[in-house]
């Protein structure tokens, strides 16, 4: 292994939706994790609100860099280059993390590294459980996705073997969260009230696992709308609704679902390692049930730890820091914000760039030794919300 010092230092910048994001790694190891988070703004409107998402982003990216690198205690300069998100995600928050980027890493003469969200969410778990096994299965589960991908190499091989054709994971929580009257966002919060209730005592939906079925697409609409017939059947009828059994029978048809599809991939495509990540994957009845099904089925799994799951920079950093090591191309200052920038896409080197004389990037070693507040910004990140 390499030493500390010899590995590249690389700054990432993540708003794909409502937290800007900055993180820093030296190759593989975290050295800051810096989150302003707007999800207060949009709990008012039980979901996210772009425009806000994006007005947020604006506020907060220049006191979130700072905080970052005083965090990491490196300087701007000691870079050897800036990763920022590209898409998928919502455009015009995509659009403050790319303009931050490309100033950021032309002001400082550095390569910038557009890369994938979902890729990222992958890489992340590099900065806890060390480098990724080739090829690694991967789970993402998230407000905005739900997808299984086999990655032979992180840097430039994703291929998706299946997604969810309606709700993502995420996305079925917060709507099962509004119709109970428990606020947004849904996922922490319904895994609060399972705990306390039963996970059987409602047979809820498994949508896609009949014998015709595609075998690793997910679908979770019928089950969002099942549930919300039978929390409706029940006020109607005067009575009570159970909301701890309904919070757990829910959440136990989700991750029933993820779970058993997940290491039936494992197991079809030979892997023996399967990671688990997304803001989803910080719930606690997820974790427990991949770990026992994997445990079951001779698979290693990895989850990173639930501050990891949700969106933050440290995951484009971790997947910056993976371009500059295996040599990628470095993006062109034409890199544009993707809301639809497919998986199979983990960065966009763009045009070949025209070094000018502002530029110092072409001629920047990769190899040599790696080398004002806002009192409104939010630092409060979703991790809290499931430690509260």
């Amino acid at each position: 292994m390499a030493p500390l010092t010899d590995e590249p230092l690389v700054l990432g910048i993540e708003t794909s939706c409502d937290e800007t994001g900055v993180g820093i790694v030296r190759g593989h190891t975290l050295l800051a994790d810096a989150v302003a988070s707007s999800v207060d703004e949009h709990a008012r409107f039980g979901g996210v609100v772009p425009e806000v998402a994006s007005r947020a982003h604006l506020e907060a990216m220049v006191p979130t860099i700072q905080r970052a690198l005083k965090e990491a205690g490196v300087s701007a300069k000691d870079l050897d280059g800036i990763a920022v998100t590209a898409g998928p995600g919502l455009a015009g928050a995509l659009l403050v993390g790319v303009s931050a980027a490309k100033a950021y890493a032309y002001a400082l003469g550095k390569p910038l590294y557009g890369v994938n969200h979902l890729a990222s969410h992958i890489c992340v778990d590099q900065l806890e459980h060390g480098a990724l096994p080739e090829p690694t299965m991967a789970l993402l589960v998230s407000g905005g996705h739900s997808s299984l991908l086999l990655a032979p190499d992180i840097t430039s091989d994703v291929r998706p073997l299946g997604s969810t054709i309606d709700d993502a994971a995420g996305e079925a929580f917060d709507k099962v969260a509004r119709v109970l009257n428990l606020g947004f966002p849904g996922g922490p919060v319904i895994d609060r009230y399972a705990r306390e209730g039963d996970p059987e005592a409602i047979r809820f939906p498994r949508g896609l696992t009949g014998p015709r079925d595609p075998i690793y697409d997910f679908s979770f609409s019928g089950l969002k709308t099942a549930v919300a017939r039978w929390i409706e059947a029940k006020r109607a009828a005067s009575e009570t609704v159970p909301v701890a059994d309904v919070a757990a029978s829910f959440q136990e048809a989700v991750v029933d679902v993820l779970t058993r599809k997940a290491v039936r991939a494992c197991k079809d495509h030979g892997v023996d390692h399967l990671m688990i990540g997304g803001g989803v994957a910080a719930n606690t009845r997820l974790r427990a049930m991949a770990e026992r099904r994997c445990e079951d089925a001779g698979i290693t799994l990895r989850v990173p730890r639930p501050k990891l799951c949700t969106d933050n920079g440290a995951m484009v950093a971790a997947l910056g820091a993976e371009m500059v090591a295996r040599g990628r191309a470095a993006s062109s200052w034409d890199l544009p914000a993707d809301s639809s920038l497919p998986v199979t896409e983990p960065h966009v080197p763009g045009a070949q760039r025209e070094p000018d004389a502002h530029d110092h990037s072409a001629a920047h070693d990769h190899s040599h030794g790696h080398g004002h507040s806002h009192d409104h910004v939010h630092e409060l990140s979703k991790q809290n919300l499931y430690d509260a």
